[in-house]
């Protein structure tokens, strides 16, 4: 948050709730500055959010802040601050709450989940593809990689392998290396125009067992399992060197 936007407040962070559990769906906590941008849009940042913050192709989770009076605000928009740590919420209407206030944080869970299937869904595609990712985007209806590849890849094919891996429900699991083991092991990112963010000595691994492990900060599933029913919708021909395969749910 600004000094522009908050006159005299200090730097704080905010606790990464969404890792702890991306499961949960509501929490209490505090906050601790609330601002306006240079638009006039309410901007609130608390001790512990379980709202992700927008980066790496996964939207910003939205939801509601309800105070102890009764109040409401509703979160638009989830985003990384200008500081290290610093996750902001975009809210509709932010006058009543004042710093040390507690609130109970909701997320739209739904949304959030239809995330957390399509970003998981994308690693497996990622699996199959012997290429290097060069963009990607994941929406609750919707995702997409796009791979530095010269031939598309059969459609049906691609479609019957991907079911094969959600059937399977393969264990997921978070474990975490330092920057020098990443650094010795080169080919556990995929992708080219993102970097796994560094500087804070260790680097966030996600572990498909058997399946694929790469970096990523995204929110994942459990197990291959809870993807659903997953299709390639189309395979695109984006320029010479460049195959974008999108996914949407099958439901």
């Amino acid at each position: 948050m600004s000094a522009a936007a908050n006159p005299g407040a200090t730097r704080a962070t905010t606790r990464a709730a969404y890792y702890d559990d991306p499961y949960a769906r509501k929490q209490r906590c505090a906050v601790t500055a609330v601002a306006q941008d240079a638009e006039g849009r309410w901007l609130v940042q608390l001790d512990s959010s379980l709202c992700y913050p927008s980066g790496g192709g996964q939207p910003g989770d939205t939801g509601v802040l309800l105070a102890d009076d009764g109040g409401e605000c509703a979160i638009l928009d989830t985003r990384k601050g200008e500081a290290d740590g610093e996750i902001l919420h975009l809210v509709d209407d932010a006058a009543a709450l004042r710093p040390g206030s507690a609130v109970t944080q909701r997320i739209d869970w739904q949304r959030r989940h239809r995330h957390m299937r399509m970003h998981t869904c994308l690693h497996l595609l990622c699996s199959l593809i012997d290429a290097p990712v060069t963009g990607g985007s994941v929406a609750a209806d919707r995702g997409r990689l796009d791979f530095d590849l010269p031939e598309s890849p059969d459609k049906a094919e691609l479609n019957a392998r991907l079911a094969e891996l959600i059937a399977r429900d393969a264990p997921i699991a978070v474990r975490w290396i330092d920057d020098a083991e990443l650094d010795a092991q080169p080919e556990l990112v995929r992708t080219m125009s993102v970097q796994p963010p560094r500087g804070s000595g260790r680097v966030r691994l996600i572990d498909i067992d058997g399946i694929d492990l790469q970096p990523c900060g995204g929110t994942h599933l459990k197990s291959t399992g809870e993807v659903g029913a997953v299709r390639v919708r189309k395979i695109e021909k984006k320029g010479r060197q460049n195959r974008r395969i999108s996914l949407v749910f099958d439901d």
